[in-house]
């Protein structure tokens, strides 16, 4: 099984992807949230399949037969937040990662991106709420 990369981004209001190498032609896709964003990635990219088959384009037999698991790739701090909003606050993400509210708001707009090792905090926040939820019984 073929794993597709998507590429995530927060651009202001949206999200914004777009699909790895391994897909012939271009996608771009836009949505309000990371479901409809999902959803939206599974529609266009058959749609995309269908209309290569039609025009006689060379399309790997892997993504023909639809032999593929998507994987999404959050690329900014931006996108890994506002992707996890369902799920945890800001406020529940500074308890967790010991980064201040303020700071995680500024990654949360794009007005500040983040170095590696506080991005690596903020994914490893998120699995800590992650495994406290998964803990209730």
């Amino acid at each position: 099984m073929e794993k597709i990369r998507i590429d995530v981004e927060w651009c202001e209001k949206n999200f914004c992807a777009s699909f790895n190498e391994n897909v012939p032609g271009a996608i771009v896709i836009t949505a309000t949230t990371i479901d409809e964003l999902k959803k939206e990635a599974i529609e266009t990219l058959r749609f995309h399949i269908e209309g290569m088959i039609e025009d006689g384009d060379d399309v790997p037999q892997w993504l023909a037969e639809g032999d593929y698991e998507l994987e999404y790739n959050y690329i900014s701090a931006a996108a890994l937040i506002h992707a996890c909003e369902p799920y945890a606050t800001i406020a529940a993400l500074s308890r967790a990662t010991g980064i201040n509210q303020r700071q995680l708001s500024h990654y949360a707009n794009g007005v500040r991106n983040p170095r590696p090792e506080q991005r690596q905090r903020i994914v490893e926040g998120l699995h800590r709420i992650g495994r406290e939820l998964l803990s209730v019984m």
